[in-house]
């Protein structure tokens, strides 16, 4: 069975498919990258949330950054979301949005199978 996540534009938030929920795009609001970075980890606990999936299931996450000098910001962020030794696998890379108030954007993958972990 496939679950989607419906968004009002032409992508989910999510798709659950089998054991895996994959993390369509996340993007956070606000005037600083502070404020967009915890905006899209709120969105991205809220689609969880409905799939009844903590934070700690994410098992892969790709992270556009607007800015690279963001990038130390981004990395203490990660350790207030997710414990030490328990990071989801990232690939962190720099890109232009269509929007032009975006500064960061993450997607990725969730693991749903076995429930321990």
């Amino acid at each position: 069975m496939i679950q989607r996540i419906s968004t009002p534009f032409s992508y989910a938030s999510a798709v659950a498919a089998g054991d895996y929920v994959f993390l369509g795009l996340h993007r956070g609001f606000g005037q600083s990258f502070t404020e967009q970075i915890h905006d899209s980890f709120s969105h991205i606990k809220e689609t969880l949330n409905q799939l009844d999936l903590p934070l700690d299931r994410i098992v892969k996450v790709n992270v556009y950054l607007k800015n690279i000098k963001d990038l130390p910001e981004m990395e203490q962020v990660f350790c207030e979301y997710f414990e030490k030794d328990k990071f989801p696998a990232r690939m962190t890379s720099t890109t232009e949005f269509i929007d032009s108030d975006c500064l960061m954007m993450i997607d990725g993958i969730v693991y749903k199978g076995l429930k321990e972990v």
